[in-house]
């Protein structure tokens, strides 16, 4: 056998491809690239181009939030791979999801005790997610498109691209490099702002959950929980939020 394959043209042996079985340095750079070039748009619907007054682009921000993590995502996915799977993006238990919305929780608690801990002790309380505040306190379809936008659409998409493509990039290198390294960059793309730790906190948690689970979804579920802060805020005080 092997002496008739080596008398066959080079062409004609029959070869054995494979495709890697998780995302690597390729998609991360491609998906975070894809991503801050959708970002790039944003300011056309602003001070650039539309200028949209406060609510509409409040609506706009909320919603781009996860259309930049879908493009990103779409992008690394199609570079190689191109199977769902391999970017955790498959079936999980209720177990796992229960798992997910308690992990949401806490990362909510967290995230309070953190901006509680900057504000008492530095003083600085600029919020860059106030625009949000502008979008929710516009009525009842802004305040419900806002939780659409926000505690449903960002999560899928930003999970998808961060701990989908990221944190299953990263984690060959070991489950604490993975989770904590794809969380800080989960979190340096949030802006170095009071924001920052507790995307920290939230990248962290979610990361580990798909991790354990092999799934995105509680993941996902971490993060809806998560940002159901603020529209229920705004719904239930009717206040504008931190400026």
């Amino acid at each position: 056998m092997s002496s008739d394959l080596a008398e066959l043209p080079q062409e004609a042996i029959p070869r054995k491809t494979t495709r890697p079985v998780r995302p690597g340095w390729p998609e991360i750079v491609v998906g975070l690239l894809a991503m801050i070039a959708a970002t790039a748009l944003v300011p056309f619907f602003g001070p650039w181009g539309l200028e949209l007054g406060p609510m509409a682009y409040g609506l706009v921000l909320a919603a781009w939030s996860g259309v930049v993590g879908l493009v990103g995502f779409g992008v690394a996915a199609l570079l190689r791979i191109r199977s769902l799977a391999a970017f955790s993006v498959r079936r999980t238990t209720w177990r796992w999801m229960l798992i997910g919305v308690s992990g949401g929780v806490a990362a909510f608690a967290v995230n309070g005790l953190f901006s509680y801990a900057i504000i008492s002790i530095t003083g600085f309380d600029a919020n860059p997610q106030g625009v949000y505040y502008d979008a929710a306190n516009g009525g009842v379809l802004p305040l419900i498109l806002t939780f659409v936008f926000l505690s449903l659409f960002t999560p899928i998409g930003e999970e998808f691209l961060f701990r989908g493509v990221v944190a299953n990039a990263l984690l060959r290198y070991g489950p604490v490099t993975g989770v904590v390294s794809s969380a800080v960059i989960f979190a340096l793309f949030h802006g170095i702002n009071i924001v920052l730790p507790a995307a920290i906190a939230v990248g962290v948690i979610a990361a580990e959950l798909m991790r354990r689970s092999g799934s995105i979804w509680p993941a996902v579920a971490v993060h809806t929980v998560n940002n159901l802060g603020l529209p229920l805020y705004v719904l239930f005080t009717g206040a504008a939020g931190p400026a």
